[in-house]
């Protein structure tokens, strides 16, 4: 009752927020019109007094005294200026001291909210947050402001509403939040609650990126690498890709980088919760009875879940350190050097301690282990408790580097890149940037885009440098909506998820691309009009298909097939399916294309090629045996039949064709007809 009562709290403050700032604005306006104006007619009637009471005077004391006299009157008037001015200044100087307090207030009171939502661990302290932040956009606030339009948008904790996060909206980018302009442009890029329009969407999506949104930038990176309403142009896309990419790369320099999962929703819906990607909760509580018991793997492997916070559950560096400490003192090397890890870096559980991290991962490394190896080079190339020492660090990076450990690899590549205690050598940087990059390391990833929009030690390719770009970018902080859209799906809540999926597959995230169009097909989301669902579904298959979705390619065939979103079209489906089938080896794929050889339908008719990619499809994945097995005695039967009636039989028979005896479905008849005998010659063999 109290979620519910907070839940109408917030939806009628943020009702008249825009009002009461307005209103406020309007008053302080009349306010000061209304003091000039008082300000004025005592003017006009001092000055009156004062020429009456001249001429009084004139009349009654002679020339001389009436100069005196003006001179007295002239001082006196400017020390009534002076004295009628102090009220005035004392009210201004209370106005700005009030006005200042208050702005002071909103503030204190966003900042707050900010604190709550970092240290939250429940969705009940995620709520209070946002209680908080209502309080400071209720008192105009442009940052909490924002913060609540996001919650309305995207349906935080149950309050999406769209009507009133655009009207929070458009208030806040007339204000300039760069913000506002984005999400402005993303609604308008999809038709959700506002107009469809691609170009009012580009022109949001400009100020926004002008303004320093890197979703903005990451967006029209997209668009101008894709081609998308905009002309393609792949230096554009680099320029737009490599603000957010320095972005990122600070960020991960800083290690505050953050763990990307990505839940693919067109698996089986029976495997989405064991996915790879999540670990489910029951799955997570045997793991910590495992991990009680002494299981060493499985006490490194839950430290370093919570060390990061991977895998839906919350980043805890307590638990972490929890975990390390049981499996170091069992004599994990991989512990110890994840304790060494956590003092280097310094975190509320394990305080920054430069001698603490090298006693552990000079353990880690007596035993051989590559990172703590890794961190003893980091010590000492940055001299952190020891002096500064290029060839010492060089020693353990390139030790660690020959066990395959990623981040010594990246900053082998970093010395030889920057020439920090060896001579500059790009090929021998590239080398090992390449090496790190193929396990994912990001800042490698990072390096070698510049190295290709540089020509840096490699021919310059901007291609390859956008691409890499593009996957640096997709390690932002926005990533983390993958999980809450995740979550919002398994609980019901499709609407949500499917706008913040959408916001990601604006952003050119291909999963969220193919998740948003599934998405869309099931018409279990209420966003977005009927008839504009398969069209923006069949969109968004083309985007996913192009950045190496088989599925999505497989999905834009059945569109053009089945006429959704489209007009039929037998031809286009076919070239689709054949991209599926010789590019990727999809099964899928090579059933339908079989069929439709099968029956001529959009390319010439071929029996032989049909039964050979059927044949294809079986050997391809398991799944089609049974499938591919009752098409090919379907096809043999008919080709058999049609042999006879029409090769071997009299002419009384050739006019007896199989859709004038069996009717339009006699193919459907006769696979029947061979389940019947199949069912009876089994019947019979086991008699």
């Amino acid at each position: 009752m109290k979620l519910l009562n907070w839940l109408i709290e917030i939806l009628i403050i943020l009702g008249i927020t825009i009002k009461s700032v307005e209103a406020e604005k309007h008053t302080k306006r009349q306010k000061e019109t209304n003091v000039t104006t008082q300000v004025s007619v005592n003017e006009d009637k001092q000055f009156v007094s004062h020429m009456l009471e001249q001429k009084k005077s004139g009349e009654v004391i002679n020339a001389r005294e009436n100069l005196l006299e003006r001179k007295k009157q002239h001082k006196l008037k400017i020390q009534g200026i002076e004295n009628r001015d102090l009220p005035k200044r004392n009210t201004n100087h209370l106005k700005e001291q009030v006005k200042k307090n208050f702005t002071d207030e909103r503030d204190e009171l966003f900042k707050m909210g900010i604190k709550i939502l970092q240290k939250s661990k429940s969705q009940k302290q995620k709520a209070e947050a946002y209680m908080v932040f209502a309080k400071a956009a209720d008192m105009g606030n442009l940052k909490a402001m924002e913060k609540m339009a996001d919650a309305l948008l995207f349906g935080n904790f149950g309050l999406q509403n769209i009507t009133a996060a655009i009207q929070l909206y458009e208030f806040l980018a007339k204000e300039g939040s760069y913000k506002a302009q984005n999400a402005l442009g993303f609604l308008s890029s999809y038709g959700i609650g506002m107009e469809y329009d691609q170009a009012k969407a580009l022109i949001y999506y400009t100020f926004g990126s002008a303004g320093g949104s890197m979703m903005s930038q990451m967006i029209l990176g997209y668009r101008y690498l894709s081609g998308i309403n905009v002309l393609q142009d792949c230096e554009t896309a680099l320029n737009h890709y490599k603000k957010v990419a320095d972005y990122i790369a600070d960020k991960l320099e800083k290690n505050e980088g953050i763990p990307v999962e990505k839940v693919r929703l067109t698996e089986r819906l029976e495997n989405l919760s064991s996915n790879n990607e999540i670990l489910d909760w029951d799955i997570y509580q045997y793991y910590k009875f495992l991990a009680e018991r002494g299981d060493v793997q499985i006490q490194v492997s839950l430290g370093q879940l919570h060390l990061i916070g991977r895998k839906g559950l919350d980043q805890n560096y307590y638990k972490a350190l929890y975990y390390f400490l049981k499996a170091a003192k069992a004599g994990s090397a991989n512990a110890m050097a994840f304790i060494g890890k956590m003092y280097l870096e310094g975190n509320a559980a394990a305080p920054q301690n430069n001698a603490t991290a090298f006693k552990y991962f000079s353990m880690a490394a007596n035993k051989g282990n590559a990172i703590g190896l890794h961190g003893l080079g980091l010590l000492h190339f940055y001299g952190k408790g020891v002096p500064v020492n290029y060839a010492e660090a060089l020693k353990y990076f390139q030790k660690a580097a020959e066990k395959g450990w990623p981040n010594a690899q990246f900053q082998l590549g970093f010395m030889y890149y920057s020439g920090s205690g060896v001579w500059k050598d790009y090929k021998l940087a590239f080398k090992y940037f390449y090496l790190a990059s193929q396990s994912g390391q990001p800042l490698a990833i990072y390096y070698l885009a510049e190295m290709y929009a540089t020509g840096t030690g490699v021919s310059r390719s901007c291609t390859t440098a956008v691409e890499l770009y593009k996957g640096v970018c997709e390690l932002g902080h926005w990533a983390d909506k993958f999980l809450t859209a995740y979550f919002a799906y398994k609980d019901g809540d499709i609407d949500s998820s499917l706008v913040q999926y959408a916001l990601l597959a604006e952003m050119g995230y291909e999963v969220a691309q193919s998740n948003s169009a599934f998405i869309l097909e099931s018409k279990r989301a209420n966003v977005l009009q009927k008839e504009k669902i398969y069209p923006m579904a069949l969109l968004l298959w083309n985007r996913a298909a192009v950045q190496g979705n088989a599925f999505a390619r497989v999905k834009i065939g059945d569109y053009h097939y089945y006429g959704y979103g489209t007009k039929k079209d037998y031809q286009t489906a076919a070239s689709h399916y054949s991209i599926a089938a010789d590019k990727y080896h999809n099964a899928q794929a090579m059933f339908n294309l079989a069929y439709m050889y099968e029956h001529g339908l959009g390319i010439a008719k071929d029996i032989h090629l049909a039964r050979r990619l059927y044949n294809m499809a079986a050997q391809t994945s398991p799944d089609a045996h049974v499938p591919v097995f009752l098409a090919l005695m379907k096809l043999e039967t008919m080709h058999l039949l049609r042999d006879i009636l029409f090769f071997n039989f009299t002419t009384i028979w050739k006019w007896m064709t199989l859709e004038s005896t069996l009717g339009p479905y006699w193919d459907l008849f006769m696979i029947g007809l061979i389940i019947a005998m199949l069912i009876f010659l089994l019947k019979n063999h086991h008699r």
